[in-house]
């Protein structure tokens, strides 16, 4: 398990949110890169120096400080949509090979390099963003169906990566909440909303709307 690429935002405009730009144009990088806690969501910072998010209610801080996604899901989806997709495109700070990214559990930490430990915090939703920077209609409802949505994780040890730094796994919690799971429940399968409330590691806010759909 090891990281094919480390991946920083160039800003660009966002005229599918209304937004003044967005960081999803997201490019590998060569050398170093420091990776932090960022502040609380709403000030646009992220977990990797150099980058930032734009639409900061509902991207960055803590809990999104770091999007990870595998190149194996990478791949199926350039298969089916029949064009090349780069590392990054999908907006990932991390493209990861040899890593079950949706299967994942939440709160299991992955130590990068010989310093950096993320722990899987919770799971990507698509936004409008995603569908017209892809230019794709109906994308939103295809990845969805497809619940291949990529981990968020928090900082829980700074330090630097690299590209072809390995990924090791030094701690899974004691319950079965993936990050598929946590996405297929807030999605298409609210019937599976109780089953996250055993995640103490899920984001508080994610953990009481669960609770509130599940009562």
């Amino acid at each position: 398990m090891r990281l094919l690429s480390v991946n920083i935002g160039r800003p660009r405009p966002n005229p599918w949110k209304g937004l003044s730009a967005t960081g999803i144009d997201k490019r590998p990088v060569s050398g170093p890169v420091a990776v932090s806690a960022p502040g609380p969501k709403g000030t646009g910072e992220v977990g990797l120096a150099g980058d930032r998010v734009y639409d900061v209610k509902h991207h960055g801080g803590v809990h999104q400080a770091v999007y990870a996604y595998a190149r194996e899901d990478l791949d199926t989806w350039q298969a089916e949509l029949g064009r090349p997709l780069t590392n990054g495109v999908f907006g990932e700070n991390l493209t990861t090979l040899g890593l079950d990214v949706n299967g994942a559990l939440i709160g299991e930490r992955w130590r990068i390099g010989p310093d950096v430990v993320l722990e899987v915090s919770c799971a990507r939703i698509p936004c409008g963003t995603f569908q017209g920077w892809l230019e794709r209609d109906g994308w939103i409802k295809r990845f969805t169906q497809a619940a291949r949505p990529g981990a968020y994780l928090r900082v829980v040890e700074p330090g630097d990566i690299s590209a072809g730094d390995p990924v090791e796994i030094v701690h899974r919690p004691d319950h079965d909440v993936t990050v598929a799971l946590v996405f297929r429940a807030m999605t298409l399968e609210p019937e599976l909303l109780p089953r996250l409330l055993v995640a103490e590691a899920l984001p508080l806010e994610e953990r009481e709307s669960a609770r509130r759909r599940s009562a």
